[in-house]
C-alpha cells in the first residue's frame, strides 16, 4: 500500500475533481461572460493523459472521481475515457465515477455513461421557467436538459439537481423546484454563488443569497431535520419531514466548510489546485509529460497536497466581494 495523501491538517484526500475541458454550450450568467476566450485544443491535456493523471490519484487514495468542465460532455470522444475509467471501479481501487454536467448532452450519452459504470449525477439546472432558463444560461434550452434528465432516469442513473441560489431570479421558485424533485425522487442541493472570474456587468452582491434565509422560508413551511450524510462533497444535509426529501445546503460564503476539505481539483491542462477559493496551484503536467514512469508525477502531486491551506477566503459580509478569484469556474471545474 502507498502512503495515502494527507494534508498539512490531517485532511485524507479521497476526492478528486477532474476539468476534462473548459468549453461549455451554456454561458451562465454567474460563471463565464458570454464572449469568453476558451483555452486551445492543444493546451488541454489529452485524454490519455487525463486516464494516466487520474489512474496515479487512484493509487494514491483517490475514491472517488468526478468528472466536471465546462461542461465534460461536450469533449470529443469523452465516452472512452469514462470507460476506460472502468475498470478501477471493476477492480475496486475506486468507489464512485461520476460527473456534473448542464444536462445538455444526456439525452445522447445517459446510456453509455451507465454502461461506463457511472450510478449518479448532478445536474446544474437553477430554474423550471423556459424563458428564465434561457435568460441564465443565456445560450441553453429547457426543453432539451429537460429531455436528458428523463433520459438519465430511464438509464437507471441516480439525478441529483444542483441549483444556484440567485437573489431576485429563483427565490419565488424554491418550493416549485423542491416539489418538482421530490416528485420525481430527485436530490436537490442548493448552492451560493461564489466570487470566481469576471463576469462582465453581473453583480455577485446582487445575486448572493444566503442560505441561511432559504432553510428559514423551507423551516417556515415545515419541520426539518438535519442529517448526517456526507456523499464526499462540501454539502451538508437536511430531511423535509413531511416527503422524507433530502435536500442539500453548500454554503460557502454563510457557513464555511473547509474543515471536512477531502479534495483537489484538476484542471484540463494539467494544473492541481486544492483550493477552490485560492489561487495557488502547481503544475502536474510538466512531470506527467517529463517522463513515462510514474514517480516524478506521483512526486509532484504528494508535493502539491503538501501546500494545501486551511481554507478559502471568500466573504461577501461587508456587502463587497472579498475573496475573488480571477479564474472562472469553468477553468478549474465546478
Amino acid at each position: 500500500m502507498m502512503t495515502p495523501l494527507i494534508d498539512p491538517f490531517a485532511r485524507a484526500i479521497s476526492y478528486l475533481r477532474v476539468s476534462v475541458t473548459d468549453r461549455c454550450d451554456f454561458r451562465c450568467v454567474y460563471c463565464m461572460s458570454e464572449n469568453m476566450t476558451f483555452l486551445p485544443k492543444k493546451d488541454l491535456l489529452t485524454l490519455e493523459e487525463l486516464d494516466r493523471l487520474c489512474s496515479a490519484f487512484v493509487r494514491l487514495g483517490v475514491k472517488k472521481l468526478r468528472i466536471t468542465g465546462g461542461e465534460p460532455l461536450v469533449r470529443r470522444d469523452i465516452l472512452t475515457f469514462f470507460k476506460a475509467m472502468g475498470r478501477h471501479l471493476d477492480s475496486g481501487a475506486l468507489e464512485e465515477l461520476t460527473l456534473t454536467t448542464n444536462g445538455s448532452q444526456l439525452e445522447k450519452y445517459a446510456a453509455d455513461l451507465y454502461a461506463a459504470g457511472v450510478r449518479r449525477i448532478n445536474v446544474s439546472l437553477d430554474t423550471l421557467d423556459e424563458a428564465k432558463f434561457a435568460q441564465i444560461t443565456r445560450w441553453g434550452k429547457l426543453p432539451q436538459v429537460l429531455r436528458g434528465i428523463d433520459a438519465a432516469q430511464a438509464a437507471g442513473l441516480r439525478v441529483k439537481i444542483n441549483t444556484v441560489a440567485l437573489k431576485g431570479f429563483n427565490e419565488e421558485e424554491l418550493f416549485t423546484l423542491t416539489d418538482w424533485c421530490a416528485a420525481r425522487d430527485m436530490d436537490l442541493t442548493f448552492i451560493e454563488v461564489m466570487p470566481m472570474g469576471d463576469i462582465g456587468n453581473e453583480d455577485r452582491i446582487d445575486q448572493y443569497w444566503s442560505l441561511n434565509d432559504l432553510r428559514a422560508r423551507l423551516a417556515a413551511r415545515g419541520t426539518l431535520t438535519d442529517l448526517p450524510d456526507r456523499t464526499g462533497g462540501p454539502a451538508r444535509y437536511l430531511r423535509v419531514d413531511a416527503t422524507g426529501q433530502k435536500i442539500g445546503l453548500i454554503t460557502p460564503l454563510s457557513h464555511n466548510f473547509c474543515e471536512s476539505c477531502n479534495r483537489v481539483r484538476i484542471t484540463c491542462t494539467g494544473e492541481i489546485y486544492t483550493c477552490l477559493g485560492q489561487e495557488g496551484h502547481s503544475d502536474l503536467r510538466a512531470p506527467l509529460r517529463g517522463s513515462e514512469a510514474d514517480q516524478d508525477l506521483e512526486n509532484a502531486i504528494r508535493a502539491a497536497i503538501a501546500l494545501k491551506p486551511k481554507g478559502h477566503d471568500f466573504d461577501y459580509s461587508r456587502q463587497k466581494v472579498d475573496g475573488q478569484v480571477s479564474r472562472h469556474m469553468s477553468h478549474t471545474g465546478g
